[in-house]
């Protein structure tokens, strides 16, 4: 049992460090494993039988200075290279396996050539079987292999794993390959891909894997990939011990409340909610193609295998112009970051290809003749290496969080000062300078072509400008200190404007209601007069005439003029005495009085019956005016002014 130590209220184990084997099939590495830690890395009964592992293994031990070292032993022979490269994916270190009674092989070269286009940049040397052959020798040739590879300083260690010799200096090669190890990033939300799932009885679906950064806790609900489905963690184990929390870089067993054994399989990853973009498009650039002359470089394949901690995906390839970037279509999204290492495997010849960095994890659509070229003149700026404020250039605009998703930008960074931060998007300031000056043009266009409507609808504006969010439009017109509102967006102090034509049809309607106020022109009478029905709204935002229902238009006055008429009827009063006071006819009268209960000028107390709300005095508008005319009295008492 590692032991284990109090803190912060859930158990933390000391420092752990996941390691990967590799070599050659038959070259000792599970039974270096079993010398180191004592423990049997080969599962199945199947492996024990033919002495051989088939999928991968899983041990751990303690070294000198209290950290803890997890295994992942993975198979050697050709035709389990798919699992070993699901072995390799998640982890950050190897454990390189050769033979001194063999020397250097074939799969050797192959588990090289794949920890090399997965990046793994750290790993020791065991020169096993030390007992059985020329140790030095065998070094000196893996030496030789291993020059020009990210492990070329890897350091080298002789020995056996049946007779303990050389376990020691292993142990201690070990401990210091562990001190050189990068420190996880438990910032980033949690990603653990899936390479192993299982069923307990009593505690349902539980999956196992490297937690290479993030944080789980037992509570947290995360979503499963591909599926999208949302799971909760019911208890997590490191290692056979119970924990309330995993940091990475640890093996996990995870109990996942919410799906079945035969809804998970390896290559699944577990997500923090809103924390990956999940994608089926990437672009990358190829490192390490095997060969690499340019003949054969053009001629990658079109059909392989793209890898990524345990996921093993079928991929299509399109290189992209002459260089080394290239499209990769994927049968499966996956939730991918930009800057992440990826092998392609060529299923047929069991081998890897190449391996590519991610450098667009979110790319536009490849269209027209010439997309490709453009799309790889573009690219040939982008490096692996995260650049906020350039990758907002390059994107014209893009939403904050899906830099955030993509890992390009921090959730502790502030945006990158050189851009435009609006809305949640941030924006290249040449891009919203130039949708700031199309809006202005927009919006005079508009005026000058439709005067009745010179605002611009804000959905045509968004439109119109190529805007990617409507709520962007906002945020332009507040700094072009233009005004939006229910007539859209227009400049302060515009307004819809009628005809001349228009203008006089109004006036002759307008003098005719001062002389009659409730006797409203029909709407044929106003088809005559030319009034349109755009016309008539202007005249009604521009408050000369009051629409009180269907096609029954008044002076805006009308209230008050009928307030005073009404206030000689006793109350309460029928419609009918109230058509009768303000001597006009029932198409008038129906449409005015729900009017009057809407403003507050009178009351229902019966569905036939009505009052005035008010008692107080109210003035009475003159015949020729608007609101002129001398006071009334409450009709209760006091004198009145004559008729």
């Amino acid at each position: 049992m590692t032991p284990c130590t109090w803190w912060r209220g859930h158990w933390a184990r000391p420092d752990m460090h996941v390691i990967a084997t590799a070599g050659h099939v038959d070259h000792g590495k599970s039974t270096l494993l079993r010398a180191l830690t004592g423990m049997e890395p080969d599962r199945w009964a199947e492996e024990r039988r033919r002495g051989m592992t088939i999928d991968l293994g899983y041990v751990w031990t303690t070294l000198p200075s209290g950290a803890v070292a997890a295994f992942v032993d993975v198979p050697g022979h050709q035709r389990f290279f798919g699992n070993a490269l699901a072995g390799f994916g998640p982890v950050p270190a190897v454990l390189l396996v050769v033979a001194a009674d063999e020397g250097w092989c074939r799969q050797t070269s192959e588990h090289v050539a794949a920890l090399r286009a997965l990046d793994v940049r750290h790993g020791v040397v065991a020169i096993t079987r030390s007992d059985l052959g020329d140790a030095e020798l065998a070094s000196e040739e893996a030496a030789l292999h291993l020059a020009g590879t990210p492990l070329a300083d890897a350091e080298h260690v002789a020995v056996s794993g049946v007779t303990g010799e050389g376990l020691p200096e292993l142990r201690d090669a070990l401990d210091r390959l562990a001190r050189r190890l990068p420190a996880p990033d438990l910032v980033r939300p949690a990603r653990l891909w899936v390479d192993r799932v299982f069923t307990v009885r009593g505690a349902g679906t539980v999956v196992t894997g490297t937690l290479g950064g993030g944080t789980l806790a037992a509570g947290d609900e995360l979503v499963l990939v591909p599926s999208g489905r949302p799971v909760g963690i019911r208890g997590l184990e490191s290692l056979k011990t119970t924990v309330d929390r995993a940091d990475a870089v640890a093996r996990v067993a995870v109990n996942l409340r919410g799906v079945g054994r035969d809804e998970v399989r390896r290559g699944d990853a577990l997500i923090a909610p809103g924390g990956w973009h999940s994608t089926a498009e990437l672009d990358v650039r190829l490192h390490d193609l095997r060969p690499t002359d340019e003949a054969r470089r053009r001629a990658l394949p079109e059909q392989l295998t793209l890898h990524i901690g345990s996921a093993a995906v079928p991929v299509r390839t399109r290189t992209l112009g002459g260089s080394d970037t290239a499209r990769l279509t994927l049968a499966t999204p996956l939730p991918v970051a930009h800057g992440e290492r990826v092998a392609l495997h060529d299923p047929g010849r069991r081998s890897v290809v190449a391996g590519a960095d991610v450098i667009d994890a979110a790319p536009p659509r490849l269209s027209g003749r010439r997309a490709r070229a453009a799309r790889a003149l573009v690219l040939e700026g982008v490096a692996r290496r995260p650049d906020p404020a350039g990758e907002v250039v390059r994107r014209g605009a893009v939403r904050r969080e899906l830099l955030l998703a993509l890992d390009i930008l921090s959730a502790d960074d502030a945006d990158p000062a050189t851009v435009v931060s609006a809305a949640g998007w941030l924006v290249d300031p040449a891009r919203w300078d130039a949708w700031r000056e199309a809006l202005l043009a927009a919006v005079d266009t508009r005026a000058a072509a439709h005067p009745l409507a010179p605002g611009l609808p804000g959905e045509a504006a968004a439109r119109d400008l190529g805007l990617p969010d409507v709520k962007l439009l906002d945020a332009l017109v507040a700094e072009t200190r233009l005004v939006s509102d229910g007539w859209g967006v227009h400049r302060p102090g515009v307004a819809a404007t009628l005809p001349e034509r228009a203008e006089r049809a109004l006036r002759q309607v307008e003098a005719a209601l001062r002389a009659t106020p409730f006797t409203a022109p029909s709407a044929a009478e106003l088809d005559a007069a030319g009034l349109t029905t755009r016309e008539l709204s202007v005249a009604v935002a521009a408050g000369r005439l009051l629409r009180v229902g269907g096609d029954v238009y008044l002076l805006p006055s009308a209230a008050e003029l009928a307030a005073a008429e009404l206030s000689l009827l006793a109350e309460p009063f029928t419609l009918s005495q109230a058509r009768e006071a303000l001597g006009t006819t029932r198409r008038v009268a129906v449409p005015l009085m729900e009017h009057l209960d809407r403003v507050g000028v009178t009351r229902r107390v019966s569905p036939e019956l009505r009052v005035l709300r008010a008692v107080q005095a109210r003035r009475r508008p003159g015949p020729g005016d608007h609101g002129g005319g001398g006071l009334r009295q409450d009709r209760r008492g006091g004198p009145e002014p004559p008729r």
